[in-house]
């Protein structure tokens, strides 16, 4: 690699750096005790996120690649680093309180989200399956120390050892699927992938073993089933923030990769995982569903929920092309505000006795405190997909894109479940409103959590009332791959 490669590339990978850098100043930090020790590091974390988003933006273009054209920053990569800056500044706001709240250490902890925080622009980046398997472990070597933050919480330790243990089988398999797919292709650049792979007819053993194994590991990091096991145990055990960034980041960065792998590497052979893709779909959806149905624990309710949006998202993979892939990125950014914000409502409610973890807890809120009521009441319409709101137009987008590739049965079966979904959100409403307080209630409310609820508040009903603008933010974004065109084999078409 030449110089001007070199210089070329430390640009194009310079906001990677930046938050590498800002981690490891995380935890010089940590070593300096001040009593406002918790204000510097949240203040120079947020500033190293907006400064890493804003030479981001700056990338804004033509595609640019680096690293031997095994990294790349184009539409689909900004996009989705734009959902993770502004997941993690929100957490950041949303951690504050809690830290305080806990009495928990801080340093680490920052360095530990903006160690993930790279992990996942790495991921999104990497057109090389080897680069995004090595910002999938980056991430999820953070995620794994963050979820066991609170060592003295026997739920929290539990929830770290059950993600522990099934992240490193969920990584093995995908790491095995990769080494099959470079056995056969004899390279792991995706572009290289898919001219390897198109003249493969009909489909060998060995590489539906290989896109087997790859989808399984990929599914473990979405939550979708049968690879769901984790998720409300986690959901439940970790610090909460670290459960909001979880269920939005992580999940985001793990739909970026299967659209990278999938449409872009794995186009030319849909018809193997097509199908496979289709069925884990539904029966996400569906369990997912029913099983939120009888939660008491909100924060379960949440992960079941979490679990069913995985595969209404899935089903816009299943749809492919611009209009598919576009409505996946939309979904996404917008479950990042609606889902974040319903985080927040319950680090609010997280005082002295009260955890706020139990839908028991919310009874009476909006006689007391009708505003904050009335946000938690917007973030639990948007997740059941109730218009106005951003997440209705979330769910029409990925129906509209199913419709026009002739996935109609699929698209009614999704407004179906999206009916039952919509019960136990509606519960948590009418435990707040059509319910008498049982309680005095004493809420967490700092000026960062309050920011990052009205900002989570705004994002939910601005995309709702302009959803086209953000939609074609999000087709403008998506890369000009080639996407998938074989969708008649698929069981529900």
């Amino acid at each position: 690699m030449d110089k001007q490669a070199i210089i070329r590339s430390i640009i194009v990978s310079s906001p990677e750096i930046i938050v590498i850098l800002g981690a490891c100043l995380m935890l010089f930090v940590a070593l300096m005790k001040n009593k406002h020790q918790l204000n510097i590091l949240t203040g120079l974390s947020l500033a190293i996120v907006v400064l890493a988003a804003g030479i981001t933006a700056g990338l804004v273009g033509a595609p640019q690649s680096a690293y031997g054209d095994t990294f790349v920053v184009d539409g689909l990569a900004i996009f989705f680093k734009a959902i993770f800056f502004l997941a993690t500044a929100l957490t950041l706001f949303i951690s504050k309180r809690y830290l305080e709240e806990e009495n928990i250490g801080e340093g680490e902890y920052h360095a530990l989200l903006l160690f993930a925080l790279v992990g996942m622009m790495i991921m999104v980046s990497g057109r090389d399956l080897l680069v995004i398997y090595m910002g999938l472990e980056l991430q999820a070597l953070a995620f794994y120390v963050l979820v066991g933050y609170q060592r003295r919480d026997p739920k929290s330790t539990e929830a770290a050892l059950k993600y522990v243990i099934l992240g490193a089988v969920s990584s093995g398999i995908f790491l095995y699927g990769l080494s099959l797919v470079y056995g056969l292709t004899g390279t792991t650049e995706l572009s290289a992938i898919a001219v390897s792979l198109s003249g493969e007819e009909p489909p060998g053993l060995a590489l539906i073993l290989a896109i087997l194994f790859l989808m399984t590991g990929l599914l473990f990091k979405l939550g979708a089933v049968p690879f769901h096991m984790w998720v409300p145990d986690v959901y439940e055990g970790a610090p909460t923030p670290i459960t909001a960034y979880l269920s939005v980041a992580s999940k985001a960065a793990a739909f970026a990769i299967v659209l990278r792998i999938f449409l872009e590497g794995m186009n030319q052979v849909g018809t193997i995982w097509i199908d496979a893709v289709t069925v884990i779909a539904v029966i996400t959806m569906a369990l997912g569903s029913f099983v939120a149905l009888v939660q008491t624990n909100i924060k379960r309710m949440l992960a079941y929920s979490s679990i069913a949006h995985a595969g209404i998202a899935l089903l816009g993979i299943v749809a492919g092309g611009q209009d598919g892939v576009a409505s996946v990125m939309l979904y996404l950014l917008i479950y990042t505000f609606m889902n974040l914000g319903m985080f927040a409502i319950i680090v609010m409610m997280r005082s002295g006795a009260v955890r706020g973890d139990n839908i028991d807890d919310y009874t009476g809120l909006a006689t007391s405190h009708p505003f904050w009521a009335f946000l938690a009441l917007i973030f639990l319409f948007s997740l059941a997909g109730i218009p106005p709101t951003a997440g209705f137009f979330a769910k029409f987008y990925i129906l509209v894109a199913l419709i026009n590739q002739g996935y109609v049965v699929l698209a009614v079966i999704a407004v179906l479940l999206s009916a039952v979904a919509a019960y136990f959100y509606i519960r948590v409403i009418m435990v707040m409103y059509m319910k008498p307080p049982t309680r005095h209630f004493d809420l967490a409310l700092t000026p960062m959590l309050r920011i990052s609820l009205v900002v989570a508040g705004i994002g939910t009903v601005g995309i709702g009332l302009i959803p086209g603008w953000f939609l074609d933010q999000a087709q403008n974004a998506a890369f000009e791959a080639p996407l998938a065109q074989a969708r008649s084999s698929s069981l529900l078409h």
